[in-house]
């Protein structure tokens, strides 16, 4: 049974990622598909605003600009900028080779391109010889990307043409047969276990995108995104609800209705199995509303506010998409009241103790850690690492939405504590592996986040917006000085090349970049050649800031402007920071000091 658990849980994981690296390549072009909506709603010959000018924008960004940022971003997540253009040179193979948008075949493209000069890189960067590092990386890219351009217009794009007409035909079918709203039996459940953003970008977007160029809007963008389910399960809560789910209720209906996050209702779900039938009611009978009146967006709505669904409505559907959320807010009211007025139990809930008991029943279930391991790790599996924090990320799915209000929170109470410690949020695809970085993610999704950066500390919390250890997380950071007390003894960038660094053990050379890898590359070329009249045969290499460890032995050089953030990657390197990586005079006197160490 343990071992059938373990891997239900790892087949869990494997189809998060999968729809993580779907919505990844899509959420953060949102306002994109945003803009081009604006665009479709007021210009368009039905618009608010009618310009025969100006909608003449609408097609060009439908094809070409959506599937191009898709792809770009595609490539980027497997290779960072090289794999982007790349990926982005891939695409525009299967866009000009169809007659369709094409947001699969970015979605396919974009990270091909970025797995194939990756692995070039991987196999020829080490033998590029000295002073050909320019050429081969430009021309390795354009041959890769063209071969792939090549690849794209005549096999994967008409393939992915058949599936997407394929794909139309079967949710216009579907639509027609008044079956759409059975999508919501499966659609509920799957947001509450965080593949809401896999569901919603990855899959429901491209679609609606395709349907909305044709027909002016699209049902499939509320299919996830409508707020009233949320809304109703709140509401609820508010009137019949206990202890301190009752009383946090109301300031959640705030967040999800208005401010569009859904995940803050989540964990209210999470705590009475049953009421996964009060938000499937809701969406079932929201989307039966929708179908029924010919409700739609003309985009994508995200995040799932109300504000964003009404900011898409095209003109004439207003009271079709109003009257969708009340009836699926309404439906889901009604169940949900029905199975909390049922709860005979006099004692009263609290909310984070009964999610910490059903995670833990959960987890043993699976093998995983149980909350309340969690929340012991905070004060013993990670106590000597607490010391060595200097930066604190919480990661979700997306990297947006519940994971930017858990961190705001958190960011609060470390500036009222007088700590320094800077609190962000990240998607977990985008974290690195930094030892000094303490990582808050929720249960769901600790296993990913650990496989991303093993080496981080962990806190795994139930809940984003109302974690109870999150003044325990502030209270150790106090205990450790450590965590908040600059390192004096690593040589300051600026007093490097006046011979205040310790070259003694220096044995490689990084030349580190942020974004652009080319004048690094040209300035490694330059200090190689140095090297070589001087008659040093230490290896010099480039590598991205966020790839680099925490190294003694190496000199890193980085331009002026990414020092810092170089120095916070790898405070045991020496740093040497120029204004110009290519020019400048300080290579003579690292070269000098080198050889006399």
């Amino acid at each position: 049974m343990e071992a059938a658990g373990q891997q239900k849980a790892g087949v869990k994981a494997r189809v998060q990622r999968l729809g993580s690296h779907l919505s990844g390549m899509v959420m953060p072009n949102i306002g994109a598909f945003i803009a081009w909506g604006v665009i479709t709603a007021l210009f368009i010959e039905t618009g608010w605003l009618p310009n025969k000018e100006l909608a003449t924008m609408v097609d060009p960004m439908l094809k070409f600009l959506l599937p191009l940022l898709i792809g770009y971003t595609g490539g980027s997540m497997v290779h960072g900028q090289r794999g982007a253009v790349v990926g982005a040179i891939a695409t525009m193979g299967v866009i000009v080779g169809s007659d369709v948008p094409m947001f699969i075949g970015a979605m396919i493209m974009g990270p091909l391109g970025g797995w194939c000069i990756k692995k070039f890189d991987d196999a020829f960067q080490s033998k590029i010889k000295t002073g050909f590092e320019m050429l081969v990386n430009n021309f390795s890219a354009g041959l890769i990307g063209f071969a792939l351009a090549i690849l794209g217009f005549f096999a994967i794009g008409p393939v992915v043409v058949t599936l997407t007409h394929a794909m139309a035909k079967a949710v216009e079918v579907i639509i027609h047969a008044h079956l759409l709203p059975i999508a919501n039996i499966f659609i509920e459940p799957a947001k509450i276990l965080f593949l809401n953003n896999a569901i919603n970008h990855g899959i429901l977007t491209p679609l609606g995108a395709d349907q909305a160029a044709s027909a002016g809007k699209s049902i499939l963008f509320l299919l996830e995104a409508n707020p009233g389910p949320g809304l109703g399960l709140l509401l609820a809560y508010s009137l019949f609800g206990k202890g301190s789910a009752k009383s946090s209720a109301p300031g959640a209906i705030i967040i999800q209705f208005l401010g569009g996050i859904h995940e803050i209702y989540f964990p209210y779900v999470m705590m009475k199995p049953l009421l996964f039938l009060a938000v499937m009611a809701g969406g079932v009978c929201g989307t039966f509303t929708f179908q029924l009146l010919g409700a739609g967006l003309q985009a994508a709505a995200s995040p799932g506010s109300i504000f964003a669904v009404l900011a898409m409505t095209p003109k004439g559907s207003y009271l079709a998409n109003i009257a969708g959320v009340l009836v699926g807010a309404a439906a889901s009211f009604i169940v949900a009241s029905i199975i909390l007025k049922a709860d005979k139990s006099e004692t009263e809930e609290d909310l984070a103790a009964s999610q910490a008991a059903m995670q833990s029943a959960k987890a043993q279930s699976k093998g995983q850690a149980t909350a309340t391991d969690a929340a012991s790790a905070v004060t013993s599996q990670n106590e000597k690492m607490f010391g060595k924090v200097d930066k604190i990320i919480f990661a979700c799915d997306a990297g947006m939405g519940s994971s930017a209000m858990g961190a705001s929170i958190l960011r609060d109470k470390v500036k009222k504590a007088g700590l320094s410690i800077p609190v962000s949020n990240s998607a977990i695809n985008n974290l690195s592996d930094d030892d000094k970085a303490l990582i808050v993610t929720q249960e769901e999704l600790h296993e990913r986040a650990t496989q991303k950066a093993p080496n981080a500390t962990f806190v795994s919390v139930e809940n984003f917006m109302n974690s109870p250890h999150y003044d325990e997380i502030v209270e150790r950071l106090k205990e450790e000085p450590a965590a908040t007390t600059p390192n004096t003894t690593t040589p300051k960038a600026d007093d490097v090349a006046e011979g205040l660094a310790d070259y003694s053990k220096v044995d490689h050379v990084i030349f580190a970049y942020d974004q652009t890898k080319g004048s690094s590359a040209m300035g490694a070329t330059v200090l190689k050649k140095i090297f070589k009249q001087k008659g040093l045969t230490y290896p010099i290499t480039t590598q991205p800031i966020s790839e680099l460890k925490d190294e003694t032995t190496a000199m890193i050089v980085t331009n002026e402007k990414e020092t810092v953030q170089a120095e916070q990657k790898a405070p045991s390197a020496v740093h040497v920071s120029v204004d110009d990586v290519v020019t400048t005079p300080k290579y003579d006197q690292i070269t000098e000091k080198i050889k006399n160490k």
